[in-house]
């Protein structure tokens, strides 16, 4: 006699199913990374302890190739993308595959900038990328205009976090805000103790669930469904009664869109504060390139991960919440345990993001909000006790962000977080290469980037960031394109124009107090 369906689930009131085998295992291993959070505050802790913004914040920088790939692939593929990524093949078809060619033009941009930046702030002991352009250029408000962009932008990222949590627990049969605000509260407990630690810890683990349960779901739902080419034909097919119809390849007139969010997608990745913080916690530059060269394995991770939204149309997967898919497909094709086990996964991978951009945004208000404004030098236990406090008080913003908001809005503000750190790009990554735009001009040319994408996203009410831009028509019409894409133009056009007129009117250009050795190499 089979036990298993009847110990696995139970039929709630409301009529839903409650997974019962699935949330005892989910919980195990959410008490297992609690328990690991915590004891990483001990995890190579120097003498005298973690009570400076570079030992909180960046771990001491002693980070070795294997922790910062494990930390950087955390910090990259977030719940969010586990869920975001394959919902968006299961609701619009090939143009969410812009994901995969995103990130992998991304590593030889990170193998070009990166070490170059790490090198910089490493000789300087600088905490942020906000850091940087304060040394590099001199200029009090263009460091406050990237640092608050820098806020600003991971603020619904957080949220998004917050969503994939909050989208596994309910597909295991859990409803209400009470198992999220726990899990956060959680969150925010071990990384106040642990900083940046706590998620170098937990994303191993997260990493080696995460392939086991990619590699299970690509070998073995595909030989339940009848193999790739039959998925690939059921959900051609299935995409072809969405509204409005999409395909498995991309329609005429798609490709200008797709290509423009793959390169500026990919430009605003490197430029997170996240990003950043992972990075500035490597032991060395070469570790840096290392992973560099290591992260295109994330990449293949991420096209395995994409297919399965065509896998959950195959498997006859059908709600309107597409954020929903992988969850429910999970639950429908695998054993209670190990859907258990996957959504685990999902969720933990939610913790690691989380966790390392609260520490990012702490460190951006700490040393270059309070720090700009207020013009005092802090202690390092001053620093290190306000940017604990700030990460407190982003974590629970988030969670207000979602318990009183609609979800949609979380969202939309994450559209807007691409554009908005794409405008970094002349500052930061022209910036480690070259000082000759002006900050004022950088300042200005920020504004106007700042500006014209957010016009451009919020008039499609946020709901795409791929904008009609019309052109005459000797320039080709009107093109479909990211609008990061035409709001980093128009941010160069202005702060190269405005360089040669402030140069011309002999306009002071403050002092690059960055030291020319650290470029070298």
């Amino acid at each position: 006699m089979n036990f298993l369906p009847s110990c696995a689930t139970v039929l709630l009131p409301s009529g839903e199913r409650l997974h019962t085998t699935a949330l005892i295992v989910f919980c195990l291993f959410f008490l297992f990374v609690t328990l690991a959070g915590f004891w990483a505050a001990r995890w190579r802790r120097p003498p005298g302890g973690i009570a400076t913004l570079e030992e909180w914040g960046l771990a001491g920088r002693t980070f070795g190739t294997w922790i910062t790939w494990f930390l950087i692939g955390g910090d990259l593929y977030t719940a969010y993308t586990v869920i975001a990524v394959p919902a968006a093949l299961y609701g619009t078809g090939a143009m969410g595959f812009f994901a995969v060619p995103y990130a992998v033009i991304a590593y030889p941009y990170m193998m070009l900038v990166l070490p170059r930046l790490w090198s910089v702030c490493h000789r300087h002991g600088y905490v942020t990328f906000a850091d940087f352009v304060a040394g590099r250029y001199g200029n009090r408000w263009l460091t406050v205009a990237v640092a608050l962009t820098g806020v600003l932008a991971l603020m619904p990222y957080i949220a998004l976090q917050l969503v994939g949590i909050r989208v596994v627990i309910a597909a295991m049969g859990i409803h209400g805000e009470w198992p999220l605000a726990a899990a956060f509260i959680i969150l925010a407990a071990y990384t106040y103790s642990s900083g940046l630690r706590a998620p170098a810890v937990i994303a191993i683990v997260k990493d080696l669930m995460l392939y086991i349960m990619v590699l299970a779901a690509i070998i073995i739902l595909p030989l339940k469904l009848g193999g790739y080419a039959h998925i690939f034909e059921v959900a051609n097919q299935a995409l072809a009664t969405h509204t409005p119809a999409a395909t498995t390849s991309l329609r005429q007139g798609q490709f200008l869109g797709y290509s423009t969010l793959a390169i500026g997608s990919a430009i605003a990745l490197m430029l997170y504060p996240h990003t950043a913080t992972a990075v500035l916690s490597a032991s060395s530059a070469n570790v840096v390139r290392r992973n560099a060269a290591m992260l295109p394995a994330y990449s293949f991770l991420l096209g395995l991960i994409a297919l399965l939204g065509y896998v959950a149309l195959a498997a006859g997967i059908s709600i309107k919440d597409t954020s929903s898919a992988i969850p429910l497909l999970f639950l429908k094709m695998f054993p209670e345990w190990f859907s258990g086990f996957c959504l685990a996964a999902i969720a933990i991978g939610a913790l690691v993001p989380a966790a390392i951009m609260s520490i990012a945004a702490s460190n951006l208000f700490t040393r270059n909000l309070y720090g700009a404004i207020a013009r005092r030098k802090m202690q390092p236990h001053e620093e290190s006790n306000m940017a604990k406090i700030v990460s407190l008080v982003v974590k629970f913003g988030a969670l207000a962000f979602i318990l009183f908001l609609p979800t949609p809005y979380a969202i939309q503000m994450q559209l807007l977080g691409g554009i908005w750190m794409a405008q970094l790009f002349p500052a930061v990554v022209i910036g480690v290469f070259s000082r000759w735009f002006h900050p004022w001009a950088l300042l200005a040319g920020w504004a106007a980037g700042m500006a014209s994408g957010s016009a451009m996203a919020a008039s499609l009410s946020l709901k795409s960031s791929v904008y009609p831009l019309h052109l005459p028509a000797w320039l080709g019409g009107t093109w479909a394109m990211y609008a990061a894409i035409p709001a980093l133009l128009l941010n160069l056009a202005v702060s190269a124009l405005l360089t040669l007129v402030l140069r011309a009117a002999g306009a002071a250009e403050g002092i690059d107090t960055t030291d020319a050795a650290a470029y070298v190499g």
